[in-house]
């Protein structure tokens, strides 16, 4: 069932109903009883209307047994009915003239062909009456901003309007997303409980929530990303937008099941494509419910940091270490006071406090209740700093002094508007805000960060998505665009084998002649060619047989290295025969491949596959014999432009190699990119085709940049050019 985009300004009507009907109310039905209280309790303006064909009074109120029956107009239907009595509610919907569905009901796709079927129809009907909706087996939405909220779990109420608007493909973690926010004090714009988004997708809900004034960071739970093209369309626009998105995706253990020629598939697994993915499109990436929630706090309250120089004021020196070495971990800097700053700090903090950062500002904030706030400030008027952060505990019950806590948080706050820079109070661990805690907190409109731990997380997640929009802005979209340059395709008289591989001989020249820069080679057909071959080329030498049947030549004996006169090439092309006709009898010879060896220097891997999703996708990491064994490697998805592949370099563990090490000259970045953009466009200019291309290794030595070895395979030739 293909998806139709639902645009934001008819979800927007979808979300702001003026009057619902809760149709299969009883009861009997919790999910009834829940969904009619959350609308009542959370002052919903309009009336909200009763259907049971067999009560007059349901919840305490007047019950009418036909949406017919109701003379008034609806904006909305919260449909509860068995799932054979669906598609019957939808016809009076029709009838009615209700365009707006909410469809608890399960039974559905999620459980086979048959439901399957009978959802599609639904759709198919939904579509011919201009119907719209959310569902089925969904638990509705909360549209705090408008404060309506036809949801079927129970919520605690009021609801204060936040800056997190939610999306959950998961109906049953949305009541631990609710308490959660709930206890750390993140007020929600908007939540929705997806369901089979068999008509409302997830991304038509992000699309809405960038359109969102309330929402200001759009939070995500996903099973499964089912319209990879819309979410990448919608990411892109956030990010323009300068709106955070946060996914907690599943799937982490999953592996694609692609059958592989090369290592590039080896090491391309669905959930590495997913991460690749959204580093490329600036989505934060968590791996927790928590991480989820504390992230797009600190995002929802507070501005994104400018850079990744970070202050740090605790009243602990056991605090200090845990966040110096969490710092390290987020590769957040922590800059030393600059010495105006240290003079400042030595008149507040007592004389046995160490002045660096981060600074413990030692137990004696309660002897002196007013040192953490006098430190706090001289740290924030440090130019070295792009953001502070700083260790307090909400009080858990109301003390004695009143007054007290009310001038330390009415200080913080204070201090907090002042300030230049985001000054972010966090919690030692991740324990709920008492009750008393957070009516301090909103009193003074404070945000408190839940634990070192996650807290950390949170700020190094945030800097570097900043960093992220503070690229976007600087790149010309047009460099990101997919063009095909028909001068790169491949052409009906070189592709004599369109069914499977090429052999290292012809993937090399074709890439050759299309300005891939390639080492030089001669095919030989005897052991006499071999050895003319190597004297042309050049001492020493390396043969290496070539078949489009053998992929992994080394593994059957089939490369020979190091070889320093004729002699030793006569010899070992007379070794590769005959080990290719042990190894691999049967196999269609195409000669043996003469080449300089080409020593020093380092090898990369540059392999494009197809996935399934997302199209094709760039690997660049550590080449040669390493590739499967360190698997360091970086991943696109395509388009990228020059600058990106850089970045996926300097993203590789063994990226000190590339900058010279012992002694050793570094390569040149640019020029490694350069040649690898224009491996991307010969793929991208070849999609329909081509399979798989693999280049293992390019050999990298200072300026020298050379393809060494290459795999290409094809799918069909319909699409050659003439």
């Amino acid at each position: 069932m293909s998806h139709t985009r639902v645009e934001p300004e008819r979800l927007r009507k979808f979300f702001s109903p003026k009057s619902v009907a809760l149709v299969g109310a009883t009861d009997k039905s919790n999910w009834s009883l829940f969904t009619f209280e959350n609308l009542k309790n959370t002052n919903f303006q309009g009336p909200v209307y009763l259907i049971n064909p067999n009560h007059e009074i349901v919840h305490g109120q007047k019950a009418y047994k036909s949406l017919l029956d109701i003379k008034n107009p609806i904006d909305l239907a919260f449909i509860m009915v068995p799932t054979n009595k669906v598609l019957d509610v939808m016809r009076d919907c029709a009838e009615k003239n209700i365009l707006n569905l909410v469809i608890l009901t399960a039974g559905f796709s999620e459980t086979g062909k048959e439901g399957a079927a009978l959802e599609e129809e639904m759709v198919e009907f939904a579509r011919q009456h201009d119907q719209l909706l959310l569902g089925p087996n969904g638990n509705g939405y909360i549209n705090a901003t408008d404060s309506t909220v036809p949801y079927g779990l129970p919520i605690q109420t009021p609801i204060k309007t936040g800056p997190v608007g939610i999306v959950l493909q998961s109906g049953a973690l949305a009541s631990s997303v609710l308490s959660t926010a709930r206890v750390r004090g993140i007020d929600l714009s908007f939540i929705t409980s997806m369901g089979n988004e068999a008509m409302i997708s997830a991304t038509d809900i992000v699309d809405y929530l960038i359109e969102d004034h309330a929402t200001r960071v759009i939070a995500m739970f996903l099973e499964s990303i089912r319209e990879p093209k819309e979410f990448v369309r919608v990411a892109k626009k956030a990010l323009k937008r300068g709106k955070p998105i946060v996914v907690f995706k599943i799937g982490r253990s999953e592996v694609s099941a692609r059958s592989a020629m090369a290592h590039t598939g080896a090491l391309v697994g669905d959930d590495a494509v997913n991460d690749a993915l959204f580093r490329q499109l600036g989505v934060i990436r968590v791996h927790s419910l928590e991480d989820l929630m504390i992230t797009a706090g600190l995002l929802g309250y507070f501005p994104a940091p400018k850079g990744r120089r970070l202050g740090i004021v605790t009243p602990s020196g056991g605090a200090c270490d845990i966040l110096a070495d969490r710092a390290m971990d987020e590769q957040i800097e922590l800059p030393e006071f600059q010495p105006h700053t240290v003079e400042k700090l030595k008149k507040i903090v007592p004389s046995f406090s160490t002045i660096h950062n981060p600074l413990d500002v030692t137990g004696y904030i309660v002897v002196d209740r007013t040192l953490l706030r006098r430190a706090l400030k001289a740290v924030s008027e440090d130019e070295s700093f792009d953001v502070i952060l700083f260790m307090v505990e909400p009080p858990r019950v109301e003390p004695p002094n009143l007054e007290l806590i009310d001038q330390q948080f009415k200080n913080i706050s204070d201090l907090s508007k002042s300030s230049k820079i985001p000054i972010i109070p966090m919690m030692n661990v991740n324990v709920d805000i008492s009750p008393y805690g957070k009516q301090v907190i909103e009193k003074y409109n404070l945000h408190f960060l839940g634990g070192m731990e996650h807290g950390m997380t949170a700020i190094g997640k945030a800097v570097w998505w900043a960093e992220k929009y503070k690229q976007m802005k600087e790149i010309d979209p047009e460099e990101f665009k997919i063009t095909v340059k028909y001068e790169l395709k491949v052409s009906s008289h070189e592709n004599d084998k369109p069914l499977g591989e090429w052999s290292e001989f012809h993937a090399r020249k074709f890439l050759q002649e299309r300005g891939v820069p390639v080492v030089p080679g001669i095919i030989a057909n005897d052991a006499d060619e071999a050895a003319a071959a190597a004297e042309k080329v050049g001492f020493p030498a390396v043969l290496k047989v070539q078949s489009s049947d053998i992929a992994h030549k080394s593994d059957i004996g089939g490369v020979i290295l190091d070889l320093e006169t004729t002699d030793e090439v006569k010899s070992a092309y007379s070794s590769i025969v005959d080990n290719v006709n042990k190894r691999a009898p049967g196999s269609k010879l195409e000669g043996v491949l003469v080449s300089p060896m080409r020593s020093n220097g380092v090898e990369l891997l540059v392999g494009i596959i197809k996935d399934p999703l997302w199209g094709q996708i760039l690997a660049v990491g550590l080449g040669g014999i390493f590739v499967e064994v360190l698997k360091d490697t970086s991943l696109r998805v395509l388009p990228v432009n020059q600058s990106e592949i850089k970045t996926m370099l300097t993203e590789l563990r063994g990226a000190k190699i590339l900058e010279g090490v012992r002694g050793k000259a570094g390569a040149n970045l640019d020029k490694i990119a350069e040649v690898i953009y224009r491996i991307t466009e010969i793929a991208m200019s070849n999609f329909d085709i081509l399979e798989e291309l693999e280049i293992n290794p390019i050999w990298v030595n200072g300026e020298q940049v050379e393809a060494l070895d290459a795999l290409m395979k094809w799918k069909h030739s319909k699409a050659l050019t003439k």
